[in-house]
């Protein structure tokens, strides 16, 4: 799971809940309600098995939710230490062959809380693929991996658990994020992608599987859970390929141009660290804004940098494989974006070289 700061006091600490539900515990708080740490449900009471929950925090929660960090600390260490049948407490049963496999002792292989160092945000996997220079995805997993995997316990600093981090990971078969707004989706910012795609793409590293990954949906008066993939589609289909949207978006001239050209790099990240996109999204958004000649005028006349990130970005997607347009498409789009790089470098069409 990702917990963000802002989120959990958005919702009054429901990813919280959600992490703290799976692992069958809740909080401790002393004679005057202070929180103080956390307690075990019993297993006859929970009826079912503990839930293996490997966390990773935001920077902000991180610094703003300190005895939060601690309660999920002490609750993985708590299910770890119960002595419980192992096929009814996977957090033990994992962290029992992380002893035998590697030596290290109950509280460390109990570990279940990561982030960045002291003082450092974020997994960087984002500006990794804004810049377009990693040759493969396990670039991206390595780059979550050195930037999210310090180690929070119950007490004490963090500190550097790569290889646990990993293993732990490796146990994984489902991730999950919870949506922080109404307003700004899992494509309309990259921090998503830096979050859950990249622990989905070290997920798939480590276990050599892609994890269903989750999106949690609590803006509305009722919760809804969505596959990534959905929440993808949905997002492309009621935003980015909407016209009431995207026809706002332009009335905002440059930035508006600019967005959209974000939501088609993020969406090239879904595909990088998940393989969440389908085919038809890379489709319409070119047929859309690129293919379509007084659309493409209108970006270019905006934004021609934007409108020639945009093109490039489309065609990216098909040179490292997440999209496989056919034949005329394909040339037409070469071509649209060879229009588009002669605009923004001032060539003119027929001019003498």
């Amino acid at each position: 799971m990702v917990l963000w700061g802002t989120d959990n006091m958005k919702t009054e600490g429901t990813p919280l809940a959600i992490a703290l539900a799976l692992l069958g515990a809740a909080p401790r708080f002393d004679g005057v309600g202070r929180l103080v740490g956390a307690r075990l449900v019993p297993l006859a009471q929970l009826g079912r098995p503990r839930i293996d929950v490997v966390l990773t925090l935001s920077g902000i929660f991180r610094d703003l939710l300190p005895l939060q960090t601690s309660l999920l600390a002490e609750a993985a260490l708590l299910a770890a230490q119960a002595d419980e049948p192992v096929e009814r407490n996977f957090v033990r049963k994992h962290a029992l062959e992380t002893m035998r496999e590697t030596g290290c002792d109950l509280e460390t292989a109990a570990l279940r809380v990561f982030s960045n160092a002291d003082g450092a945000y974020g997994s960087n996997v984002n500006l990794l693929i804004d810049s377009g220079r990693w040759n493969s995805e396990e670039e991206l997993a390595e780059q979550f991996l050195r930037r999210k995997s310090f180690a929070y316990g119950p007490k004490g600093p963090p500190r550097a658990e790569a290889e646990l981090f990993q293993r732990a990971l490796g146990t994984a078969t489902v991730s999950f994020q919870n949506l922080d707004s109404v307003e700004l989706g899992t494509t309309d910012i990259d921090q998503y992608v830096e979050s859950l795609g990249g622990m989905n793409r070290l997920i798939q590293k480590a276990r050599g599987q892609q994890p269903l990954a989750l999106i949690g949906d609590h803006t509305g008066l009722e919760s809804k859970v969505r596959s990534l993939e959905e929440q993808v589609a949905l997002e492309t289909r009621t935003r980015l390929l909407n016209p009431k949207w995207f026809e706002a978006q332009l009335a905002h001239g440059y930035e508006g141009v600019r967005n959209l050209s974000g939501h088609v790099t993020t969406t090239l990240g879904w595909s990088a660290t998940g393989s969440s996109v389908p085919q038809w999204v890379y489709t319409e958004v070119t047929e859309t804004f690129v293919l379509d000649a007084a659309m493409r005028e209108r970006l270019a006349a905006l934004n021609p940098t934007a409108a020639a990130g945009m093109a490039q970005r489309l065609l990216e997607a098909n040179d490292r494989g997440y999209w496989r347009p056919d034949p005329a498409t394909l040339d037409a789009l070469r071509q649209a974006s060879a229009e588009l790089d002669d605009r923004l470098e001032g060539v003119v069409a027929g001019a003498p070289a």
